[in-house]
């Protein structure tokens, strides 16, 4: 079996117009359901964004792992607690910016809405890392959204708390700088992917990176351990829920993906390496 190649124009259009009568694959409005008996795995607290691999998707949550637990108690006393119940906003794009938050617990969703309405997502954040840049003292506007996947405690540390901290505690400073440049490769990374590689690469490397962080095997299969939406992936990987619609039931046809039930496998993960490595 050759690897998938990208759908053209022409025929994204044609299988566009067919979509609506395809036989779904059985996810109701778009979902693609978790598989409830299968027991989560320790990545599952990973942060997730648009990346060549998983190395490194955590780094960031790390960044205040140099300060010692009188310091970080220091840190989270000189911010505020706020509680975000899931679905609620964190914090929203063009809203007037005034410092940084740190998931303390739960889980944030960062994207980016266009003038037509296209969301884009830049990374799902976990406990220990921050978010709200890339401004960290203060003016200008969020430049991104931020919506709690689940219920989220997090630290908001306003721009004249995290100036005093900056100037007072030298390890912190060091520490934001940990901070910043594990951003600096998220965005570089999404950069890269969307730069150099075609969409259903992405779709490709999505997949297979979600069966790193979320993947249970089941014999010479995987089972993706968590409920995404076709919107959801849509986001990440920079396309349309329409085309993702298709582009699923085209690796069920392949058999690269089956769905039992509520549960989605990963049957070869050989032709998803191979649609990345075809040349």
């Amino acid at each position: 079996m050759t690897a998938l190649k990208e759908v053209s124009e022409v025929e994204s259009a044609a299988l566009a117009r067919r979509a609506s009568a395809a036989a779904h694959l059985r996810w109701p409005r778009g979902e693609i359901p978790a598989a409830e008996p299968v027991p989560r795995t320790v990545a599952s607290a990973s942060a997730f964004f648009l990346s060549e691999s998983v190395k490194g998707l955590d780094v960031g949550a790390h960044f205040l792992d140099r300060l010692s637990a009188e310091q970080k108690t220091q840190v989270h006393a000189a911010g505020r607690t706020l509680s975000v119940s899931q679905g609620g906003m964190v914090f929203s794009q063009g809203e007037a910016h005034d410092g940084v938050f740190i998931i303390r617990d739960g889980q944030v969703r960062v994207y980016y809405t266009a003038p037509s309405g296209r969301e884009i997502t830049l990374a799902y954040w976990t406990p220990g890392h921050f978010i709200g840049g890339p401004e960290i003292s203060g003016g200008g506007v969020h430049m991104w959204s931020g919506v709690a996947i689940e219920d989220c405690t997090i630290t908001v540390l306003p721009s004249a708390a995290l100036q005093k901290l900056l100037i007072g505690m030298p390890a912190f400073a060091l520490a934001l700088i940990d901070g910043l440049i594990a951003k600096g490769k998220c965005y570089s990374s999404m950069a890269q992917m969307l730069g150099t590689r075609s969409v259903i690469e992405r779709l490709a490397q999505y997949l297979l990176n979600l069966s790193e962080l979320h993947g249970v095997p089941d014999g010479d299969a995987v089972i993706i351990n968590r409920k995404v939406t076709h919107d959801q992936i849509a986001a990440m990987v920079g396309s349309t829920r329409q085309w993702v619609t298709m582009m699923l039931k085209r690796f069920q046809t392949k058999r690269i993906i089956a769905i039992d039930g509520s549960v989605i496998r990963i049957k070869r993960i050989d032709l998803l390496e191979q649609i990345l490595f075809k040349d």
